[in-house]
């Protein structure tokens, strides 16, 4: 991968921002040799903003960073594409990027990552981090427990509590999940592995 900086006047290429696990576009910034470099070397996204004529670390100042995953170049070697892990809102307007979009699509995504960082971030009044203090058994039973009232309400009619089950069993799987260090896409790449097999 290399990019030809020297085909702009001010050396500054552009560098599409894409989230690894959505492939959504995040936003648009621009670098110089010295960001790739130091976006290279961070495993954070750096740009050259224009405003502040300095390198900026998107994430500095809002810890909002992007976790560089992969870097590609276009064909003609002129632009960047970036494959980055969002630990936070993109858009200093708090949306999920910077084209006004909420990331109602991939929900199931933004709530992983919402209980990583109920996880790694614990507050007194979360009950996700309330949870994770009581540990693995607590939570393992949590989901029996759920799995079990879920199974109760599918002998009813009535959907809406079986949606509730549902959807609280699916959630308590997911911290499940978190508290063993393992997320939805690991679970997915092994039934699509099965997938292929059969």
């Amino acid at each position: 991968m290399k990019i030809d900086f020297r085909k702009y006047k001010d050396g500054l290429a552009p560098a599409i921002i894409q989230d690894a696990t959505t492939n959504k576009v995040l936003m648009l910034g621009f670098m110089n040799e010295e960001a790739l470099e130091k976006t290279k070397t961070l495993k954070k996204v750096t740009f050259f903003s224009r405003t502040k004529n300095r390198l900026w670390t998107k994430g500095e100042e809002s810890g909002n960073f992007l976790l560089v995953k992969e870097i590609l170049s276009d064909c003609d070697e002129d632009t960047l594409l970036i494959k980055a892990e969002p630990t936070g809102p993109v858009c200093h307007t708090g949306a999920d990027t910077c084209f006004k979009e909420i990331n109602k699509g991939n929900f199931l995504t933004e709530l992983e990552r919402t209980i990583e960082q109920r996880k790694n971030a614990p507050s007194d009044s979360s009950y996700t981090s309330s949870l994770f203090a009581k540990g693995i058994n607590k939570i393992a039973q949590k989901v029996g427990e759920e799995a079990t009232e879920l199974i109760i309400e599918a002998k009813d009619n009535n959907d809406d509590l079986f949606l509730n089950e549902a959807a609280d069993l699916l959630f308590h799987y997911l911290i499940l999940l978190s508290a063993k260090n393992k997320n939805l896409s690991q679970v997915t790449e092994v039934l699509q592995k099965r997938n292929i097999s059969k």
